[in-house]
């Protein structure tokens, strides 16, 4: 199929794209990477009466460390960010997840902003943006505004941003020294979208107490599922079998996964328990890698 007639703008600046959000409010959409807004243009599930392409704003695109994090700008692109060392060394959960997102094509043109935006409940980068409480910079006509990931994801293909604005950029905080993370998820067929996946950020001290653990997971709800039950059990532990076992048992307890052409509720919460004990048994694993070095 092919998507509705629109019209088209490419403003320089985002004033610009800013001032064509205010004139089009509700009938705009943004375009970057396109990776996500294309398919829905061809298949008219989106009829915007205009697409705003912001491709030409280079003052949108930028990656860059700050002294408290990691910040990617709208026209950040996701192979950049995986290729980047300062992801890596400051936000190694994004670092972890990007590889699973489409294919090298999809990444080279997806932005790490637009797959936020576009809040699909099957996107890896909300679990990561959920787990680490990342921050949302939204500019609009009325200015700009800050928003958490936990109000900033509000259901399927949902989020807080509202008619005339736009995501300006993400802020990611930045990791400790002693930080490890690892993303895994099952799917139909290898870079097709996930069924169910977890994210995990996990911060050591010395000796290897679990100071910090955050999880969340996707797939099991209408917006990315932050796992603070099992988060609990683990704090303070070395995540022995015990304190595992029983995070993993509880991951999905009070939840009610959604089912699906390709895996049911029932799949989807007992899969749960299992992805997260690999990706911590992954953060251990990178954890005693490093240690060897």
């Amino acid at each position: 199929m092919k998507p509705a007639k629109f019209e088209y703008h490419a403003p320089k600046t985002l004033d610009e794209a800013v001032n064509l959000l205010g004139r089009y409010g509700e009938d705009a959409r943004i375009l970057a990477g396109g990776q996500s807004l294309v398919p829905l243009l061809n298949f008219r599930i989106f009829q915007p009466q205009a697409l705003i392409s912001i491709n030409h704003c280079a003052e949108l695109a930028y990656l860059r460390v700050e002294p408290d994090g990691l910040v990617c700008g709208a026209l950040t692109r996701q192979a950049e960010a995986e290729q980047s060392a300062d992801v890596q060394d400051t936000c190694p959960l994004l670092s972890a997840a990007l590889p699973w997102i489409g294919g090298v094509s999809n990444r080279n043109r997806g932005t790490v902003c637009g797959s936020l935006a576009h809040a699909d409940p099957l996107a890896e980068l909300t679990a990561v943006a959920m787990a680490l409480d990342a921050r949302f910079s939204i500019v609009g006509t009325k200015g700009r505004r800050q928003a958490s990931a936990a109000e900033f994801f509000l259901g399927d293909l949902t989020t807080c941003i509202e008619p005339g604005e736009m995501l300006e950029a993400v802020h990611f905080p930045r990791s400790g020294k002693n930080a490890s993370a690892a993303f895994v998820e099952v799917g139909n067929r290898w870079h097709g979208f996930a069924v169910v996946g977890v994210g995990a950020h996990v911060e050591c001290d010395d000796v290897g107490v679990f100071q910090t653990v955050r999880l969340s997971a996707i797939g099991v709800g209408s917006t990315p599922v932050r796992l603070t039950e099992s988060e609990k059990i683990l704090q303070g532990t070395r995540g022995e079998t015990q304190a595992l076992q029983e995070a993993c048992n509880v991951a999905a307890v009070d939840l009610d996964p959604p089912g699906g052409f390709h895996a049911d509720s029932a799949y989807k919460s007992g899969v749960l328990g299992t992805l997260v004990e690999r990706a911590l048994n992954e953060t251990q694993a990178l954890r005693l890698q490093k240690e060897a070095r």
